[in-house]
């Protein structure tokens, strides 16, 4: 069965296939059980389990053999990261399919790559681009680093830059002869510890269908990677007016949205900085629905040259 709101080009419209993944990595076998419908799952609200699977998708799916992240570093639902690189070739083909851009001409920049390196690791093995991977995190770039020895595909193609000051977002880190074809970004969606730990409670009692009092988060994450001041609509606002400053050296800005209350918000700053083209994505996996908001300070005419 297919699951809807997936892209077509996303490998994990369908069902896990648990076969080929515990073929792929056989250490994913004691995680797998069977759900109450009958079908081959894993328990989502245990950790190990999670990371293993991602593990095992890394590997049967983009052929990364060498995965790991420090402990309680965030460890992300694969199948929502794949769907927003895929929407980002869209944009980057004004979605005509048999002109998507491809290769290490393609340059990316993620902002907040994490420890995990998702984003660069999937936009690299489906379409070949090349990435930055910035973040305020000198153990999460550690992480990346040790990624991209650890499998040869990845080598030369993904550079790590710290950034220095946590208020800051394109600042020291788009230099002034740096060309993105699109910036990208899972911003932190919470304001506080408390927030986030609430939000982490509310998920591990949705998948156990109990409260958990000791609390465990599923799939982690360090204070940076969860909440900032202001929340996300603060750290949105503050990209947006940075993009301003390097709108010559990016083709496209993108950001995860969680709240569609905010969307009304974000699209009125955009008008304000003359933004020239904004578009909003719904993606849909399982039962989160979240949106990519894309805006760019290029005319048409300019993306065309851009573009050649």
């Amino acid at each position: 069965m297919i699951k809807k709101g997936l892209h077509t080009r996303n490998k994990h419209r369908f069902p896990y296939d648990f076969s080929v993944l515990t073929e792929a990595l056989p250490a994913l076998k004691p995680f797998v059980l069977t759900n109450l419908e009958g079908s081959e799952s894993i328990d989502f609200a245990n950790p190990n389990g999670v990371k293993t699977l991602n593990k095992a998708l890394l590997k049967a799916y983009y052929k990364i053999d060498n995965w790991a992240i420090p402990l309680g570093y965030l460890c992300p639902p694969i199948p929502s990261r794949a769907e927003y690189i895929h929407q980002v070739a869209d944009i980057l083909s004004k979605g005509i399919e048999e002109f998507i851009p491809k290769g290490k001409r393609v340059k990316i920049l993620d902002i907040g790559v994490g420890a995990n390196c998702i984003y660069p690791i999937i936009g690299h093995q489906e379409y070949g681009w090349q990435f930055v991977g910035a973040d305020v995190d000198a153990i999460a770039l550690k992480s990346v680093e040790n990624i991209v020895a650890g499998n040869k595909a990845l080598h030369g193609m993904i550079k790590c830059r710290l950034q220095p000051f946590s208020k800051y977002i394109f600042k020291n880190i788009i230099a002034s002869n740096d060309y993105f074809d699109c910036t990208m970004c899972n911003p932190p969606f919470h304001s506080s510890l408390a927030e986030a730990t609430k939000g982490a409670a509310r998920k591990v009692t949705n998948l156990n269908g109990a409260k958990n009092e000791d609390l465990t988060l599923n799939f982690g994450g360090q204070p940076n990677e969860l909440y900032c001041e202001g929340g996300e609509m603060a750290f949105i606002f503050t990209m947006i007016q940075e993009s301003v400053l390097f709108k010559s050296n990016c083709r496209w800005f993108s950001t995860l949205v969680s709240k569609s209350d905010y969307l009304k918000k974000i699209h009125q700053i955009l008008h304000n900085v003359n933004a020239v083209e904004v578009k909003t994505i719904p993606i849909e996996v399982g039962n989160k629905v979240s949106r990519i908001v894309f805006w760019t300070f290029l005319t048409e005419e300019e993306q065309q040259n851009w573009r050649k």
